[in-house]
């Protein structure tokens, strides 16, 4: 095991929190899903839609609460994530907005997202999301080839994921983007040929392609597991993935991610603060969130979650949740630490866990995010977040995987070559480990 290094044997360390006043992210969880994929690990659930109504509710007080506790931060962006947000009444979501921009200074312009299924989409729904405010749509089609998507439990086929692009586009909506996944069982490279030439062909300004993760636990990882259906290929999801990256670029994508693509100034405003290990406030249950050098998440029970938030779920709902299970309890002593507008949240039980972002786990996140972006981690950025030169700190391991051709360096910072994106988890791993030995 590697022997812990001193940290003044390196350089001296500080943390600058990022102020969040300066503008942060929202992130809105919405649980609810028709069905649930086979592949999905995500905290939703099917089966429980007479909770919808008790569950807005309570997602409408925590965000008020918040608002309350923080002031009226600026939010530069809003996400509506899950789960399936589109399933969600427009009227509903609507009332959400309404609630975040109540609750903060939601900045002229500022992205705001919903996540949609294609059969959720019709132009007269779309037109209403678009009137509530919402000005980014993330379609998830995941494949254009009818029997991948009826393998991934998907709902739609390929056509009618076409139409629903359009009828997006017919509504009003500008900023479009599509998500696909490759490496699935059984999938040849024709097919993934075929779904990007089509996905392009509608025109979209940004797209998301994500390797399939056989997540533990997952309907699908039994059955991969148990010889049901074929394990994915990795050399051939990385044969894909190559493909991807040669193919949007002549289309003129730009790669300003390991994982997403856009037309120029169409990059995705909100995940780049995740990637930039920027504040963001998470809402809804298992939400994450990480503000004043604190990373925290809310009790991921959404029956847990009303009840915290003094809501009681439909009794009519047949469908067992997960039980409550909470981290040990958060002494009274470390209590008085938290930050005052945590508090209230911890000791109403809406917030399950809570943990400070050391100089250490700082690092970590700000390598193994940052590293992601096309952009990489600049010099200035890191010395200005950590009051120490990037080189100081990591100049043994930039070294060892600049020579191993997966990291390229220049007098502005250091960032992935391409064959780096094709290994990147080798790349993250070093400088994670590197950050847990710093004294």
């Amino acid at each position: 095991m590697p022997a812990k290094l001193p940290l003044q044997s390196r350089s001296p360390l500080t943390h600058r929190t990022p102020d969040p006043r300066r503008g942060i992210g929202i992130y809105v969880h919405i649980p609810f899903c028709a069905t649930k994929c086979p592949y999905c690990d995500f905290n939703t659930y099917s089966g429980i839609e007479t909770m919808m109504p008790a569950y807005v509710d309570a997602l409408g007080r925590e965000i008020a609460a918040w608002g309350g506790h923080l002031g009226p931060l600026l939010a530069k962006s809003v996400f509506f994530g899950g789960g399936t947000p589109s399933y969600l009444p427009a009227a509903d979501l609507t009332g959400l907005l309404a609630t975040v921009r109540a609750a903060f200074s939601v900045a002229p312009g500022a992205e705001i997202t919903i996540e949609a299924n294609p059969d959720d989409v019709s132009e007269e729904k779309a037109g209403r999301w678009l009137e509530a405010g919402v000005n980014r749509v993330s379609l998830g089609v995941q494949s254009f080839d009818d029997g991948l998507l009826t393998s991934l439990g998907r709902r739609h086929s390929a056509e009618e994921a076409a139409q629903a692009f359009e009828a997006l586009r017919s509504a009003g909506f500008g900023n479009l983007s599509l998500d696909l996944m490759f490496g699935l069982p059984g999938q040849s490279l024709k097919q993934w040929e075929d779904s990007l030439e089509r996905a392009v062909g509608l025109g979209p300004v940004h797209l998301s392609l994500y390797g399939l993760q056989l997540e533990k636990g997952t309907p699908l990882e039994a059955d991969v597991s148990a010889g049901r259906v074929s394990r994915p290929d990795d050399d051939l999801g990385a044969d894909m993935y190559q493909m991807a990256m040669d193919d949007l670029r002549r289309a003129g994508y730009r790669q300003y991610e390991i994982s997403n693509w856009a037309k120029p100034g169409k990059e995705s405003l909100h995940n780049l603060i995740y990637w930039r290990n920027q504040p963001y406030l998470g809402v809804g249950p298992g939400a994450h969130s990480s503000l004043f050098g604190y990373r925290f998440a809310d009790v991921k029970s959404p029956r847990g979650y009303m009840r915290a938030l003094g809501i009681e779920p439909d009794a009519a709902t047949a469908v067992p949740l997960p039980s409550l299970k909470r981290v040990a309890a958060i002494a009274a002593s470390e209590r008085k630490r938290l930050p005052a507008a945590l508090r209230p949240m911890v000791e109403s039980g809406v917030v399950e866990s809570v943990e400070e972002s050391t100089p250490r786990l700082a690092l970590a996140d700000t390598m193994m995010m940052g590293l992601r972006l096309a952009e990489g981690v600049t010099f200035a950025q890191f010395e200005d977040r950590f009051g120490a030169s990037l080189r100081d700190i990591f100049q043994p391991e930039i070294e060892e995987v600049r020579k191993l051709g997966l990291l390229e360096v220049d007098e502005e910072g250091v960032r992935l070559t391409e064959r780096g994106r094709l290994l990147g988890n080798e790349v993250f791993m070093r400088f994670v480990e590197a950050s847990g030995r710093i004294e």
